[in-house]
């Protein structure tokens, strides 16, 4: 479904990716991993049209790259970003409301669902955003994502200050979106969630692709794991 192909991008004269490729298949769950810094929070911004690029990025078949990120998104992308981006004075029903894709007559996704899935948002559902937890916001930012009924959705760093039970729900979560045959690209720096719910495993070192294979193939090979994992 997502096809990367010598992808580089740039923050003025830092050139941070370095020749990026790596597919994503229909109904995978595909950890990405790597040190903060590596670049993988700018490969999904890449994909997404937040930041400027070369290569080539093609979804289902189609080249996407230099489209906006509106267009990304209308296309079946989702993407839900590290720093959460809620709207703090909306209520969380509001906040779900705009997730909403326009002009979608069979979604996947009703706000039963997402309620269903997290009842805590069903219990705050008229409370605004900005006053709930992390692991609150961390719910209601993955559940708008998926309002707007993705074919495949970017999850950048989703477990970050997340309480250990609140960790373990985000990865039912996960296992459940590919229940529904809806692709993961999971970026993430806890281990043992990544390689438990992944069905393959990139690693990224200094703006590449180091490693890619099976999550029992990274258990089984401690050099990649000591060069560009640990810390």
């Amino acid at each position: 479904m997502l096809a990367i192909q010598n992808l580089h991008a740039y923050y003025g004269k830092s050139h941070v990716l370095h020749g990026v490729h790596f597919n994503v298949g229909q109904g995978e769950i595909v950890a990405l991993l790597g040190r903060n810094g590596s670049g993988r929070s700018t490969t999904a911004k890449a994909i997404m049209g937040l930041v400027d690029c070369e290569g080539d990025i093609a979804w289902k078949g189609q080249p996407i790259r230099g489209k906006k990120p509106f267009e990304v998104a209308h296309l079946g992308l989702g993407y839900v970003p590290e720093n959460r981006e809620i709207f703090p004075k909306l209520t969380v029903h509001q906040n779900l409301m705009l997730g909403e894709k326009s002009g979608a007559k069979n979604s996947r996704w009703s706000f039963d669902d997402m309620y269903a899935m997290f009842p805590r948002l069903k219990e705050r559902q008229h409370t605004e955003a900005g006053v709930m937890s992390g692991g609150e916001q961390q719910m209601l930012t993955l559940c708008r994502t998926l309002m707007g009924d993705p074919d495949l959705i970017i999850i950048d760093e989703p477990t970050e200050g997340l309480a250990p039970k609140i960790v373990e729900l985000v990865g039912e979560y996960l296992q459940r979106l590919k229940a529904r045959g809806i692709s993961v690209l999971l970026i993430e720096q806890k281990l043992t969630i990544a390689l438990n719910i992944s069905d393959r495993a990139l690693v990224m070192g200094h703006g590449s692709i180091v490693f890619d294979d099976t999550p029992a193939a990274l258990k089984a090979n401690p050099y990649v794991r000591k060069e560009w994992l640990e810390v």
